[in-house]
């Protein structure tokens, strides 16, 4: 598995929750691209070019690119600011266009649980989520069992290439 900075796993975080209900709502692109302008990470940055190549990844590999971007996850060292950061910009993005599915609720789970900061202290900073957190059916590999139960669910059309308007 490749080595990703932590920009880039922040970039197909946002944008894996924004493909995860099947449907790329103008409301999130742009959300992803205040969210991108607004931290110091992207600097010198092409919003347009770099999430047109995720959507070309994504539409050419569906399900394979998000093992691929789960396995990125897993193996990420990261720290609670980054992971904290990470939560962010998939909540941001997920409430971006004031519809959540079930299927992006599912889609944040499989992040969360790849990631060590605590419920606790997630909810200090984001208080409304509590749905987001709420465990499944228990089973030996939880893990394993949202991620597949995803995967099967998952449907991903082949999404538009996004463009931005300049003018708004």
């Amino acid at each position: 598995m490749d080595m990703i900075s932590f920009d880039k796993l922040l970039l197909k975080t946002a944008f894996c929750c924004m493909a995860s209900d099947g449907h790329i709502d103008p409301r999130e692109v742009q959300q992803i691209e205040k969210l991108c302008k607004n931290s110091p990470l992207f600097q010198e940055f092409d919003f347009q070019h770099e999430i047109n190549i995720l959507v070309g990844k994504i539409n050419s590999r569906g399900k394979e690119f998000i093992r691929y971007y789960f396995g990125l996850l897993d193996q990420a060292e990261l720290s609670e600011e980054e992971e904290l950061m990470m939560i962010d910009f998939a909540i941001q993005t997920i409430q971006a266009d004031e519809q959540i599915e079930y299927s992006e609720i599912k889609f944040f789970k499989n992040i969360r649980h790849r990631l060590s900061v605590s419920n606790e202290k997630i909810l200090s900073v984001y208080p409304d989520i509590e749905t987001f957190l709420e465990d499944d059916i228990t089973v030996d590999s939880f893990l394993d069992k949202i991620t597949r139960q995803y995967m099967e669910g998952a449907e991903f059309p082949q999404f538009k290439e996004v463009s931005i308007d300049l003018d708004e």
